[in-house]
């Protein structure tokens, strides 16, 4: 019976661990993905290394790392290995919640931060005279500037024309920042449910691996004895 039970544990933490590698494998897909696209000049130009692009990249490496020994751990039986990875899921769960409570205190902060860093570089880019990003951005989004049209000053684009008549009464008249912000406002609770599911998915990934773990454990001591 225990070790049935064993193995049913064991095989479950390996399907779930192999889940959650091909998630690793998607959000560093999509890293990479925006790389190329070139977008990582949007947000945060005066921080490369915190561009969205970049981020999940690491996540994604992260999170195919931390899948490879859940699953070589559950297979193997290792102690060592489903240790390690039930101590950096834990790890991993306690920076998300530090990061949701700094988001929650530090929202204006880090909104008028973003704010400013798209305004510097939407600058960067006017003075390379190089707007094909947010011409394509714009265009899509049927807005202008991050802001307001005035962010371009005396050389708004065509691109921020709700039609052919380019002119100050036809512009778009929403930021392209407002607008993702408003997508985020309209969507928070999706989004909230999103990352209570994830946390969700971590805790039972935790306690597959440690439930685990004590059976092995018994069974060396059992055979010891």
């Amino acid at each position: 019976m225990a070790f049935g039970c064993l193995k049913t544990l064991k095989y479950m933490l390996f399907a779930f661990n192999l889940l959650f590698w091909i998630c690793g494998c998607v959000i560093m897909g999509l890293g990479i993905y925006m790389l190329n696209m070139q977008m990582v000049s949007l947000l945060f130009s005066s921080v490369p290394s915190l561009s969205v692009a970049n981020i999940l990249i690491i996540v994604g490496c992260i999170t195919m790392v931390v899948a490879f020994l859940g699953c070589t751990g559950s297979i193997k039986e290792n102690k060592c290995l489903l240790l390690s990875f039930f101590i950096i899921l834990l790890l991993i769960l306690l920076f998300e919640v530090m990061a949701a409570i700094i988001l929650f205190v530090y929202e204006a902060q880090i909104d008028r931060h973003i704010e400013e860093d798209m305004k510097k570089a939407l600058d960067k880019l006017q003075t390379s005279n190089n707007t094909e990003l947010w011409d394509k951005i714009q265009g899509n989004l049927k807005c202008c500037g991050v802001v307001n049209s005035s962010d371009w000053g005396n050389n708004i684009p065509k691109s921020c024309c709700a039609n052919q008549s380019c002119n100050s009464e036809n512009y778009f008249s929403k930021g392209c920042y407002d607008l993702v912000r408003e997508w985020f406002e309209s969507n928070f609770l999706v989004v909230g449910i999103a990352v209570i599911c994830a946390s969700i998915i971590q805790v039972l990934g935790m306690s597959f691996a440690m439930t685990l773990y004590c059976h092995i454990c018994n069974n060396y001591k059992s055979y010891g004895d």
